[in-house]
């Protein structure tokens, strides 16, 4: 399986995020630090996620998808859209109730883009434990079965 990598550009307030190979929780603090920057410009209009390229994506990166789309809902009124070819990235995606938060396509045509990559940050073990842990919760907060999954892990890790 090919590294994870997180692609990043700016068009014209259009964010895209391109997801590439098996993407892991080292990448959660810079990709945390994107999403805070990216609603901090006053020029943000709309989230796309290409997720053609990626191979595996894990649930803390799936938090931060889903953080994505509330706080696109609650401060601009948008919904992400997500283009994903990967059968079983798509099933992951359904399976988490995504379906609900964003509109997914499951044909893709998007040109080329001009994207940078996220570097992967310095993680101290407590910030990491504590973006973990409200990403987990954020998926838990989607429905009841999400809820389950994720309890004895947010519990274990809230009592360790």
């Amino acid at each position: 399986m090919q590294p994870g990598q997180i692609l990043v550009a700016n068009q014209s307030g259009t964010y895209v995020i391109k997801m590439l190979g098996d993407v892991r929780l080292t990448l959660c603090m810079s990709f945390d630090e994107f999403i805070d920057n990216m609603f901090a410009d006053s020029g943000f209009a709309l989230v796309l996620f290409d997720l053609s390229g990626a191979e595996a994506i894990d649930s803390t990166t799936l938090g931060l998808m889903a953080k994505i789309s509330i706080l696109g809902s609650e401060r601009r009124n948008t919904t992400p859209l997500v283009f994903s070819t990967n059968p079983s990235i798509s099933r992951l995606l359904e399976s988490m109730g995504f379906g609900d938060i964003f509109d997914i396509v499951h044909k893709i045509d998007i040109p080329e883009i001009n994207a940078q990559p996220l570097p992967e940050s310095g993680m101290k073990e407590g910030d990491v434990k504590s973006k973990v842990i409200a990403a987990h919760r954020i998926l838990m907060d989607l429905n009841d079965n999400n809820r389950e999954t994720f309890k004895d892990l947010v519990n274990v890790l809230e009592n360790d």
